[in-house]
């Protein structure tokens, strides 16, 4: 009788269909997905079950179930990092041996770890764009009480975003969350730990000639510490004003809805001499655009892309507004079937696995007022969807699976127009 894996954490069967028998590394490429990955201390491969795509992580029982609990607490506290699935335990050979047990994790579409992204194409701009979005998260990730421990590129997976990234946490194992705020000697921690991950990053590839000349990883990792200092600062620090300013208050709460946070409350102070106070924010969850772009349109997209759609919306909604009973939902309702859903809907079948819909639709648009400069005419969106899917699209890589073998890195091509940085 063939010897069955215990699995935990789920209830699909299909998991077990995989070679279990097997070590990881053996694994035959009929059950395997080529996509590029980062640096790991475990083996890690890609692979089909079912509509899925996973990532197979060999490592211990304890570790495995550990960061399993981990990403499945970071992810209803809603921070940014992949899906656990499964945890696989009890696995043994043909010759009853005992092998690694595995950590199952979703693939996140259309993301991409560093290594395909960082080459001697990207521009330091573009490259600083990168360890803003890791700034991000790592500000998210301490706000929700969470000691990382090993912040590196390699632990972080990007998405685009509008103009900008997002970065998602893709390993755990050596996080903790604590029962509070984090002190500032763990913090400090984290962030030294990043300084010298991303600079050491930075030079291997400086080192294999894979990242632009002009890029200095030492810089680049200092940026990201600023990055995230000023941020947290931000988010976090206590503001001195007179008791007639107030509307310093509404400036910080627009600057951080802006940055994409939410505010539960305002803390205020008034233990200072004269008629000083202090004030403090209380934020809630990062996602502001996100949430209200999908409670008025469905459409789930990252903070940027979200922010580019409601400013969409909102110009739609300024030239279309009929009478005074023209309200947000309806104006979201008919630019979602006018505008958002027949750009979509007419992306080439053969293109649709390049970018997700929301980072299709926003580069349509700057398209569209590319095209516009150009011709010093309005351009139709239709049109414009048109020209950016045979002009721009076409020529970009496909994101959603980037086939490649599974130890090597893509590279990107070379950058001759502003709109290939997006």
């Amino acid at each position: 009788m063939t010897h069955q894996p215990q699995l935990t954490g789920t209830d699909r069967d299909d998991i077990l269909s995989l070679p279990w028998g097997i070590p990881l590394e053996e694994w035959p490429a009929s059950v395997l997905v080529a996509l590029p990955q980062g640096i790991s201390r475990h083996t890690v491969r890609f692979a089909q079950v079912g509509d899925d795509v996973v990532a197979v992580k060999e490592t211990t029982s304890e570790m495995a179930t550990r960061e399993f609990d981990l990403l499945r607490q970071l992810r209803k506290r809603g921070v940014p990092a992949v899906k656990g699935i499964a945890v696989v335990t009890d696995r043994r050979d043909s010759s009853g041996d005992d092998l690694p047990s595995a950590l199952i994790t979703k693939h996140l579409r259309f993301s991409m770890p560093y290594r395909a992204v960082f080459s001697k194409t990207l521009r330091p701009d573009t490259a600083t764009r990168f360890v803003d979005a890791m700034a991000v998260l790592l500000a998210r990730l301490h706000l929700s009480g969470f000691y990382w421990g090993d912040v590196s590129l390699s632990n972080v997976l990007f998405r685009r975003d509008a103009g900008s990234f997002a970065a998602y946490l893709v390993d755990a194992e050596t996080g903790e969350l604590i029962n509070g705020e984090l002190s500032s000697g763990q913090r400090a921690n984290d962030l030294e730990i990043a300084r010298v991950n991303i600079a050491g990053e930075l030079l291997d590839l400086l080192a294999g000639a894979r990242l632009d000349p002009s890029i200095d990883p030492v810089t680049l990792a200092a940026k990201f510490v600023t990055s995230y200092e000023s941020l947290w600062a931000e988010l976090t620090e206590w503001q001195t004003m007179d008791s007639t300013e107030t509307w310093k208050i509404a400036e910080r709460v627009e600057r951080l809805n802006a940055l994409g946070f939410d505010l539960g409350e305002i803390s205020l102070s008034t233990d200072l001499p004269g008629n000083a106070v202090k004030v403090r924010p209380k934020v809630v969850d990062a996602g502001h655009h996100t949430r209200r772009l999908i409670r008025l349109t469905g459409i789930d997209a990252e903070e940027n892309q979200a922010r580019r759609l409601l400013n969409a919306l909102d110009e739609y909604s300024a030239r279309s507004r009929k009478d005074d009973q023209w309200d947000e939902g309806r104006a979201a309702h008919e630019w979602l079937v006018s505008e958002f859903e027949p750009t979509i809907d007419s992306i080439p079948e053969d293109l649709r696995g390049k970018l997700d819909a929301p980072q299709v639709f926003h580069e349509v648009l700057e398209h569209k007022w590319y095209l516009a400069r150009q011709r010093e005419r309005d351009v139709p969106l239709a049109e414009a969807a048109a020209a950016y899917f045979s002009d721009i699209l076409r020529h970009r890589r496909d994101e959603e699976v980037l086939v490649s073998p599974p130890t090597t890195t893509i590279s990107l091509p070379v950058i001759t127009d502003w709109r290939d940085l997006v």
